[in-house]
C-alpha cells in the first residue's frame, strides 16, 4: 500500500509530506520511503496559529478559519506529495493536522485539539484520508501524545542495549525499549517551543529561530535561570507523560526571567538550549538508555546536537538517518505507518507508552472520490519495523 503521511509540529512552521510503500510481512512492517517534501505555511495562516495559540484567547469563528485554512494548507500539500513522489499514484493519506491545543489537567488528558478539515484533502487528491489520530486514546485514557512511540518501538526493537528514539520538534519526545520490558515513551519537556518563542520575543518577530544556534554558541548558560526552568514539577512527574505549548510558552518563560538577574538574549538561548539537552539526557539516565536515535528539527541545530551529547558523554548519539528512517520526515512516515495499521485493523497505540487502558485503532476515516474499501484485518499485530529499499 503507497501511503501519504502529513504533518506539522508544535514549531508550525511547516507542513511536513513524506510517502512511503508499505506492507506486511510475517512479523514485520516493511517499509520503503520514497520521498519527502516540506511545505511552509503561507505566511497569513501562520500568523493566525501563533495567534490563537494557547494563552491566547481565541473565537469560534477563527477555530473555523483555521479548520478549513489549516485543511486546504494540507490538501495542497498532499497533492504535490502525490504528484511529486508519487507519480500520481497513492492508496491512503494520514493528516495528523495542527495541535492547537492539548488539554492537561493535574496530569490527565482531558481533550485534544488538532485541526486541519480532512474533506479539502479528500477532495483535493481523491483519496481517503485517515485523521484525527490521538483523540481514541485520549478516550481509552491515556495521554494521546508520543503516538510515534509505536513506529518508534518497532523500529528500536532490532537494537541491541536499551535503544531510546528521540524526536526534537517544539515538544522533545523519546520511546525507550529496555529488554524484558514493557516499552515507554513520553514528552521530556521542551525543545524548540521556549527556543522559538525567546528569538521572536528578542527580535520583535524578525526571526523565529536560532538558526544553527549561532545566539545559543555566542552566549554563555545562565546557572540561576537554569535553576529555575529545571524547577517545574514537569520534569519529575513519572512516565508516561505529555506536555506541549498550553505549558511552555513565552508567559512562562518571561515568569522565569522575573525570578532572575536579566540574562543577555544570547545568555537565555544558550540556557534554553542546555534545558533541552539536560532534561533529554535526565530522562534517559533514569531508564538506562544505552544508545540514542534523534530526529526532527532540533536535529538541525549543532549547538543543541553537542550539548545533548556533552550531557550524555557514554551514550552514542545518531540520527535516524543510520538506520534508514530520515529524521526530517520520520514523524510525518510515522503517522503514515499508524494510518496503514488503522486501514488494516490494527491498533497504533502501546498502553505502556501512552498510559491508555488499552490499545487501540486510531483516527476517522474520509473517503475518498471512490468507494471506501479497506484492506481486510490483518492476522496480527508487527513486532519489528523494517526500512527497505
Amino acid at each position: 500500500m503507497r501511503v501519504i503521511g502529513l504533518m506539522s509540529g508544535t514549531s508550525y512552521d511547516a507542513i511536513e509530506a513524506a510517502a512511503a510503500d508499505l506492507a506486511l510481512d510475517d512479523d514485520a512492517l516493511l517499509l520503503r520511503p520514497l520521498g519527502h517534501l516540506s511545505v511552509p505555511y503561507p505566511d497569513d495562516l501562520r500568523a493566525l496559529i501563533a495567534a490563537s495559540l494557547p494563552p491566547a484567547a481565541t473565537t469560534t469563528q477563527t477555530v473555523c478559519a483555521l479548520d478549513s485554512g489549516i485543511g486546504q494548507a494540507f490538501a495542497d500539500a498532499a497533492a504535490r506529495a502525490l504528484r511529486e513522489l508519487c507519480a500520481g499514484a497513492a492508496d491512503l493519506v494520514v493528516s495528523h493536522g495542527q495541535t492547537m491545543h492539548h488539554w492537561v489537567e493535574d496530569g490527565i488528558v482531558r481533550g485534544t485539539l488538532q485541526l486541519g478539515q480532512p474533506a479539502w484533502i479528500a477532495e483535493a487528491t481523491g483519496l481517503p484520508v485517515v485523521s484525527d489520530l490521538r483523540s481514541r486514546d485520549v478516550a481509552a485514557g491515556g495521554q494521546g501524545a508520543p503516538l510515534v512511540g509505536m513506529t518508534d518501538t518497532l523500529l528500536l526493537r532490532a537494537l541491541p542495549g536499551t535503544p531510546a528514539a528521540l524526536n526534537l520538534g517544539g515538544i522533545a519526545n523519546v520511546t525507550v525499549v529496555a529488554p524484558g520490558a514493557d516499552p515507554l515513551a513520553f514528552d521530556t519537556g521542551p525543545a524548540n517551543a521556549l527556543l522559538d518563542a525567546a528569538v521572536r520575543h528578542f527580535t520583535d518577530g524578525g526571526a523565529d529561530h536560532d538558526e544553527d544556534g549561532r545566539r545559543a554558541a555566542a552566549g554563555r548558560v545562565s546557572p540561576e535561570l537554569l535553576r529555575v526552568l529545571l524547577d517545574d514539577p514537569y520534569y519529575r512527574r513519572p512516565a508516561p507523560k505529555t506536555t506541549g505549548k498550553e505549558h511552555f510558552h513565552l508567559p512562562y518563560l518571561e515568569r522565569a526571567l522575573e525570578a532572575v538577574p536579566t540574562p543577555a538574549p544570547d545568555d537565555v538561548l544558550a540556557t534554553l538550549t542546555r534545558l533541552t539537552a539536560v532534561t533529554v539526557a535526565d530522562a534517559c539516565r533514569a531508564h538506562g538508555v544505552t544508545e540514542l536515535l534523534v530526529s526532527g528539527g532540533g536535529t538541525r541545530n549543532p549547538v543543541l546536537m553537542r550539548m545533548i551529547g556533552e550531557e550524555l558523554p557514554d551514550v552514542p548519539v545518531r540520527r535516524s538517518d543510520d538506520v534508514g528512517l530520515p529524521s526530517d520526515a520520520k514523524e510525518a512516515l510515522a503517522f503514515a505507518a499508524l494510518g496503514f495499521l488503522t486501514v488494516h485493523g490494527l491498533p497504533g497505540t502501546l498502553p505502556a507508552a501512552t498510559g491508555a487502558r488499552r490499545a487501540t485503532l486510531l483516527g476517522s476515516i474520509t473517503p475518498g472520490r471512490a468507494p471506501l474499501r479497506l484492506p481486510g484485518p490483518a492476522a496480527r499485530p508487527p513486532r519489528l519495523l523494517r526500512i527497505v529499499g
